[in-house]
Parts: structure tokens; sequence; C-alpha cells
């Protein structure tokens, strides 16, 4: 979208910072794709959120199936070249996976959806669902219910267990799933140590958070100063534990208040894994 995204990353670079990027592949053509290597482009994820028919429906872009498996295949050929004796002198392999937002649609599809990628040569894959803001709010057909999460999550560990490289997001406390369905345990970092500025300026933390919990602006303000000073909300969550469903839970120390990008302006908690889980039992 971005005209001046291979200056911007020319300037990170010359700064010392390896950056990269989500990308749903309908503007990486080849020649745009060699540009931002070239830019010093170090990391990349394509969004691929079913097979063409649910994909597109998805994105509502007729191009959008098309674009991203063009973007995965050229960056699997990229980093395939590495493993050649004649491979590229002064360039890395890019660190690379595929997200999948699962929703009512695809969540029976996903070994077809993982075949296909695997197919093509993927061999790390994110999967999780769609959270209840934006247009899924109002949508019930992009939300999975209790038993379809459950469902992700059993995918994942299975899949894990065979030797995949499938995970779950980031986000969310997962109770016994926990060590089952991603590389780590759960925390949220937004504003303990990731910090984001937003296209206007907005001192943020994730990107998805909503505007009541931005911290400032840089071009009014000094970043360093509201990092050290701001991001309180994100540091001491115990406001989070005056109200449902955190009130009286007993797996507060380990989630404490689960991500704050599920946090409504009023903060309220529009959304909790755990509870879910614990729902089937």
């Amino acid at each position: 979208m971005r005209k001046d995204l291979a200056d911007v990353g020319k300037a990170l670079k010359s700064r010392g910072y390896p950056w990269g990027m989500v990308t749903n592949g309908l503007a990486l053509t080849e020649e745009r794709f060699n540009e931002l290597i070239a830019a010093g482009l170090r990391s990349i994820t394509v969004s691929c959120d079913g097979l063409e028919k649910d994909h597109v429906w998805l994105r509502q872009h007729p191009l959008a199936f098309e674009g991203a498996i063009r973007a995965i295949k050229l960056i699997v050929k990229h980093n395939a070249s590495f493993d050649s004796p004649n491979r590229p002198e002064g360039l890395l392999p890019l660190a690379f996976d595929v997200v999948t937002c699962v929703n009512q649609r695809t969540i029976d599809h996903l070994p077809a959806i993982r075949d296909m990628l695997w197919k093509i040569g993927v061999r790390d894959w994110r999967v999780f669902g769609i959270d209840p803001m934006g247009r899924a709010e109002s949508n019930p057909e992009l939300l999975l219910n209790d038993e379809q999460f459950r469902f992700l999550m059993e995918f994942i560990a299975a899949e894990r267990e065979n030797g995949r490289h499938v995970s779950y997001s980031c986000e969310g406390y997962l109770g016994t799933y926990e060590g089952k369905v991603r590389d780590h345990l759960y925390q949220c970092a937004a504003g303990i140590s990731v910090a984001s500025i937003l296209i206007d300026g907005s001192i943020s933390a994730c990107t998805s958070i909503r505007g009541k919990y931005y911290q400032g602006n840089i071009y009014r303000d000094s970043f360093w100063s509201v990092w050290e000073n701001g991001f309180r909300q994100y540091r001491d969550r115990s406001w989070m534990k005056k109200s449902e469903p955190c009130k009286d839970c007993k797996a507060w120390n380990f989630c404490e208040g689960n991500g704050m990008h599920l946090r409504r302006e009023d903060g309220s908690l529009m959304l909790c894994h755990l509870h879910r889980l614990h729902q089937l039992k």
C-alpha cells in the first residue's frame, strides 16, 4: 500500500534494525519482493485463511487467494535457494510462516488447508480464531463456538505430536493446553516489552488495541518518556480483577486478564479463552 515501504525498510536497516511484515500477498509481486529483500526485509508472514473459495469469501477480494499463494511460493523459492551450492551472497533466508484465521466455514477443512500449504513448502503454520471485533462482532459465521474452539486446540496438539510445526497464536491463557499448542507459555507482552507506533503517530502496544489505551503520540510526545512513564494500565493489571470473569478466577496469576486487545473501551473483557474451554468440561 505504501510506495515508500522499501525506503522505510532501508532507514530501519541503516540503524541496525531487522524488520518484517505481515501481508495478504495482493501487492507482493516478484519485483516488489526483491525490492523489499534488498531493503533489509528479514521476516514475513502471509495470511492464507482457507482454500480458494473460503479465503476469497473472508477477504472479500476476487484475487485474494491468488495473491496469497503467489506470495507464499515466492518466499518458499527464496528460502530454498539457500540450500543450493550457489546460494546468494550477502543474503539470509527469511523467517517465514503462514497464518490462518479459522472460522465456521474453515474449521472442518483444516487438514485440507494443511496439505495444500505443506505441498507448496510451508513448514511453519499459525492458526487462530477470529475475535468478536470489527465486522466479526455482528457476524457469527466468523466466530468459532466453544466446541469448535476445543476442536482447534486438539487439532493443533495432534499436529505437533506428529512433528509438524503448527501453533496457536500468542493470545489467551489456555489452561491444560498451555505447552501443547504453541512454543511458549501465554503472556501478553503489550506495553511490557512491546510498543507500537501507528500510522497517525499514536503510541500503542499491540496494534489491535483500542484508542482508549493509546499512550500518546510521537508528534507531540517523547516516545522514550512515554515508554518509561506510561503504559500503567498494561503493567499493573489489577484493575482487570475487579470485574467478571476475572474477579474470582483461580488462574489469574497465569493469565492476568487476557490480552489487552480483548478489552473494550469500558475495560470489560469480550472473550475469555479459558472460560470457553471450561464450558465443555
